[in-house]
């Protein structure tokens, strides 16, 4: 990677950056996407560079229909052969329908919300409903040689709540871990972090769990999501979620808006001089290049700015 001047010398981490907006980003969308801009899309994202994208969901169709395609999504997509196929499984009939084709996809995320409420709102069960059934799918999962990677929504707070104490958090991640659980992320999911408790976060999450990957995913509901991830990397945490364009949210409750773009991300994280395995302008060209099949502009910044050029290239003109 090439240095940039605001590199800090000796500065050699290195970071995973992995892409959820096919699933988070275009679940959240008015519209449906054709399947086949989806597939062209995805299979765009994994020329990138990046090595894992999270591509589908077995949720109901009747509840997203956003995603109701996505064993043909699957089926259609040309990745390289280095880069993880991610299916997100809301419970037990949607891991029995995405074991019917085991072939299409490499790693599966299992998911719980940290706030009682939340977690009713959202799939209308218990937080231990929840967990109980996680357990018995985490089991299945490993049994199937799938990587088993668990994501915690409301880690940082829930509208419905308030504050949701750490302890609560890490204690879920901990019965994840016990059920399987390889990676466990940590879910923003209506932007209430902030980089002070982000920081504490993260360094007690790496202590509590020192043999399980942890991944931020932090939204930029209000605008504090690149802070949040910059907060996160230096508590030492390596992995980052994140969605092209900006796109995505949750549906629950209204008004939380999308994900840190990854291009934004990605662009932080060369400035700083850490190394993601990204081409940053191919990532711009996939952001903008959705941006044209939604027919609206983006929130992204990378895709208006670009990457920074460090050679001077673009000169005043002279008004004289």
């Amino acid at each position: 990677m090439q240095n940039t001047p605001n590199q800090t010398p000796g500065d050699d981490r290195v970071v995973s950056v992995r892409e959820v907006g096919p699933r988070d980003g275009f679940q959240n969308e008015p519209e449906t996407i054709a399947t086949s801009d989806k597939i062209s899309l995805i299979n765009e994202l994994g020329q990138t560079g990046l090595k894992r994208i999270e591509v589908a969901s077995f949720v109901r169709p009747d509840v997203i229909p956003q995603l109701s395609d996505g064993i043909d999504v699957l089926r259609g997509l040309e990745l390289p052969d280095d880069v993880e196929r991610m299916v997100l499984i809301p419970n037990s009939k949607g891991l029995d329908n995405a074991l019917k084709v085991r072939e299409l996809f490499d790693a599966a995320t299992l998911f719980v919300s940290a706030s009682e409420s939340h977690n009713k709102a959202n799939i209308n069960r218990t937080v231990r409903q929840t967990m109980d059934d996680v357990k018995a799918m985490g089991s299945r999962v490993v049994s199937e040689g799938i990587k088993f990677s668990a994501v915690i929504a409301t880690s940082f707070g829930c509208p419905y709540e308030g504050k949701v104490p750490m302890d609560r958090v890490l204690d879920l991640a901990e019965e994840f871990a016990e059920a399987g659980a390889t990676e466990l992320g940590f879910g923003d999911t209506t932007g209430m972090a902030n980089p002070a408790f982000v920081s504490r976060f993260f360094a007690e999450a790496i202590r509590r769990l020192p043999e399980v990957e942890i991944t931020a995913h932090f939204h930029n509901t209000r605008g504090q999501g690149l802070a949040n991830a910059y907060a996160a990397l230096e508590a030492g945490c390596r992995s980052f979620e994140s969605s092209f364009g900006e796109l995505g949210g949750c549906p629950v409750p209204k008004g939380s808006t999308g994900n840190i773009a990854s291009e934004d991300l990605v662009s932080m994280f060369h400035e700083m001089g850490v190394d993601t395995g990204i081409d940053l302008e191919a990532l711009i060209a996939a952001a903008a290049r959705v941006q044209e099949v939604l027919g609206r502009k983006l929130t992204s910044h990378s895709i208006v700015a670009g990457p920074v050029d460090w050679t001077g290239a673009l000169m005043a003109v002279d008004a004289g």
